[in-house]
């Protein structure tokens, strides 16, 4: 620190490295004193206007808000609020063109000027030494005063900082006067102009700080504004006034204090870190507004410079008013062809859209015509001159940066001090193959603060996520120990109140209930009369085992029973639907088969009686559905006897038809007669279809019991039935086989198929008493 006075006090001044002498061009617009340009009718303010966060709106749509009312309000001295330019209504706020060459909008408050420009209310301060510097500082930051030199950091928080560094006071404090950069000749109208106010400005800063020593630096180029300070100054031994040669970017901070010092300011650091504080002139003049005057920051000098300008010249220009209005009112004409910049042609920005309002870093506006504007020509290799490296003020090497900055490398950018680039434009003015150097360097520094802010914001996450898990720690801890107390107070209680501890009470019952619940079984032993050992006795188990087994098998059993009895029945009724169910008179010729088939039974045997018997009991059971069945099984088993007997089985109508040219038998007619009888009779109870023959054949009961009469009653019988198979044709191959037979020979396949036929009658049978016996 105190070499940085000695060095300033030597009263030498040192050079920099690098720097370049481009044409001034300065006498366009600094030859007139400062004018007010006219209020638009309608501002546009932009809710963040410097290098930090915004802050929360205070007015909404429809409010009347006052001139130098804040508009917003800020939550720490890095954010500043922001004033109404003017009074009026606010009409919308709303996303607007911002002065930036990306184009992008910003959230800004629309206001509908009145014409009144009436004031809030104001509290000026006559002596601001009644104040403290913690009151001054406060009252900045509600003025919202930022730097208006180009880097527009708030300026409260820089002097809280400088204030707030331990063991490091303020040595120095540097006005800086040098506005280096050709056209811009704001700051050089204002030290004419209001050198009292600025000065003024200077005092304030010097009763917050308390520095050791203050000086202006004007740059040489600038001899009416010197005058001015010199007799504002009126011999004042408490500020310095030092003239630095003109050279560029003398203006900017770490060089003015290489300039003054000799020192240069480590890399990544300020210059408040070796003792040296630094403001603009503006910023001077804008503090003592806050403070003397109570009005907050919403105005600035702008310089309206180029050829393509009229009416050059510095004016007081409102923030939020469009830049298109201020050019007008300065004469310009737009034109498509060539461009307009935000400030100086060495680090000005080139704008998308004029709309975009006036802020707090707008300190010039530049509009140059064909004669001092070229467009660029186009971008070639680099050649590796070194041209860039050698007027780089802080000694960097652009070409190393320019290849990281396109390969994205991160690492290797910071590795070479990129962040220490002040983006004086010097590397791309000098560069013969015309890179824009600092349009690299500007994207590449954005990458990584996005990066930075990112990892910053993963850090932050991380330490609250730590900060929660150890509460949550902690809150689990303490309760844990509560209830642990908790729990020892109430058994501490309970012995002293009973002498029994509950725990040991509580294990006590448990075990008590666990030995009723436990069973001992008592274990049989016999003696192995062989070995002569003693065996477990096993008898009673496997007694028990068996008798299991044997039940299971019992079960098994019945089921497997009961699944064939189900199987049967489902059987019987599938094969009697799929042959009877529609088919009634088949099953009537099935039954007159079955009838003639016992009837050449009864003849090959003498006996005939169990054949009656059978038939009349058949005629007997039709009542009983069970008796049916039963009796039908009997039918089905004699005729299959009967046909394994006789091989060769004459058929019934063969025979019948024989009968016809036999001998007179009396008593084979009268056995044959009965028997059609009975055919028939049956046939008509379960087939109207067959009622002619049944009435025919009861008819013949009375009639004489002649032979011949009756063979020719069967004869007309078989007539008939043949011809009502004729006129059905459902029965037409049962008929045909039973006429067909008449003269056939003896055929065993044949006596076969009519045993079928008679089960298949019996089955019908059952399934029609079933059928009546679920009815009932």
């Amino acid at each position: 620190m105190t070499d940085v006075l000695s060095r300033y006090q030597s009263g030498k001044l040192w050079d920099f490295h690098g720097g370049i002498h481009p044409p001034e061009m300065k006498s366009q617009s600094n030859s007139t004193p400062i004018s007010t340009a006219p209020l638009t009718e309608k501002f546009y303010v932009p809710v963040k206007q410097h290098s930090g966060t915004a802050g929360s709106l205070l007015v909404k749509v429809g409010d009347t808000v006052l001139k130098g009312q804040p508009l917003t309000q800020g939550d720490g001295l890095r954010c500043l609020p922001v004033h109404a330019p003017t009074s009026g209504i606010v009409t919308d706020i709303a996303p607007y063109i911002a002065a930036h060459p990306s184009g992008l909008s910003e959230l800004a408050v629309h206001i509908q000027a009145d014409g009144k420009d009436q004031w809030r209310e104001q509290r000026p301060i006559d002596d601001f030494l009644t104040q403290t510097p913690e009151q001054l500082i406060q009252k900045i930051y509600q003025a919202g005063v930022a730097g208006l030199g180009g880097a527009v950091f708030p300026t409260a928080a820089k002097v809280s900082s400088a204030r707030s560094i331990p063991n490091s006071a303020v040595k120095l404090l540097i006005i800086n006067g040098a506005e280096c950069e050709p056209y811009i000749t704001c700051d050089d109208r204002l030290m004419r102009d209001y050198a009292d106010e600025m000065i003024e400005g200077v005092r304030i800063l010097r009763y917050i700080l308390r520095p050791e020593k203050v000086v202006i630096a004007v740059e040489d180029n600038k001899p009416e504004a010197i005058s001015a300070l010199k007799f504002a100054l009126h011999g004042a031994n408490d500020i310095d006034l030092r003239v630095v040669p003109t050279k560029y970017p003398s203006g900017d901070s770490n060089t003015l204090v290489k300039i003054l010092t000799g020192i240069e300011v480590p890399s990544g650091k300020r210059s408040s870190s070796i003792g040296v504080y630094m403001q603009n002139v503006g910023t001077a003049f804008a503090i003592k507004r806050a403070i003397i005057d109570d009005e907050p920051l919403i105005e600035r000098v702008v310089t309206l410079t180029g050829d393509k300008i009229p009416n050059k010249g510095n004016q007081w220009v409102r923030f939020g008013t469009p830049i298109s209005f201020v050019l007008a009112q300065a004469g310009y004409q737009a034109d498509e062809r060539l461009p307009v910049y935000l400030g100086g042609p060495m680090m000005g920005l080139a704008l998308p859209d004029l709309n975009a309002p006036v802020t707090k870093l707008a300190n010039c506006l530049l509009a140059p015509d064909h004669f001092e504007y070229t467009p660029p020509p186009a971008e070639q290799s680099c050649i590796r001159c070194s041209a860039c490296s050698d007027v780089c003020p802080y000694y960097l090497m652009p070409q190393q940066l320019y290849w990281f900055a396109r390969s994205e490398d991160h690492e290797k950018s910071l590795q070479y001090q990129l962040m220490d680039c002040i983006e004086c434009g010097l590397c791309a003015y000098v560069c013969p193959s015309h890179i824009p150097l600092i349009q690299y360097f500007r994207q590449e520094k954005a990458a990584i603060w996005e990066m930075e802010e990112k990892a910053q914001k993963a850090e932050e996450a991380k330490i609250r996520f730590e900060a929660r898990q150890a509460r949550l720690e902690k809150e689990e801890q303490a309760r844990k120990e509560r209830a642990q107390k908790a729990a020892e107070n109430r058994r501490q209680e309970v012995a002293n109140s009973k002498g029994v501890d509950p725990v040991a009470a509580a294990l006590e019952r448990l075990k008590a209930k666990k030995a009723e619940n436990t069973t001992t079984t008592e274990v049989k032993t016999i003696v192995d009369e062989k070995r002569g050992e003693v065996l477990p006795d096993n008898t009673d188990i496997m007694a028990l085992r068996k008798a299991r087994k044997a039940q299971r098998l019992a079960r098994q059993q019945e089921q497997s029973e009961l699944k064939q009895t189900e199987s049967a029945v489902e059987n019987i009724q599938n094969s009697s639907e799929n042959t009877a169910v529609n088919n009634d008179k088949k099953a009537a010729v099935a039954a007159a088969l079955a009838r003639a088939k016992a009837k050449k039974t009864a003849q090959q045997h003498p006996t005939v009686e169990p054949v009656t018997e059978k038939t009349v009991s058949m005629e007997n059971l039709e009542t009983d559905p069970k008796k049916a069945a039963v009796a039908a099984a009997i039918a089905r088993a004699k005729a299959k006897k009967a046909t394994q007997q006789h091989s060769t089985v004459e058929p019934v109508t063969e025979k019948t038809v024989n009968t016809e040219n036999s001998e007179t038998d009396p008593k084979k007619a009268a056995v044959a007669a009965a028997i059609a009888r009975a055919k028939a009779k049956k046939a008509a109870q379960q087939h109207p279809t067959v009622e002619s023959v049944t009435e025919k054949t009861v008819s013949m009961e009375n009639s004489e019991t002649d032979p011949k009469k009756a063979a020719v009653a069967a004869a007309i019988a078989r007539a008939k039935a043949k011809k009502a198979a004729q006129q059905h044709s459902t029965v037409e191959p049962v008929t045909e086989k039973t006429v067909n037979t008449e003269n056939s020979e003896t055929d065993p396949k044949k006596a076969a198929v009519a045993a079928a036929i008679a089960r298949a009658k019996a089955k019908k049978v059952a399934q029609i008493q079933l059928k009546a016996e679920n009815k009932e």
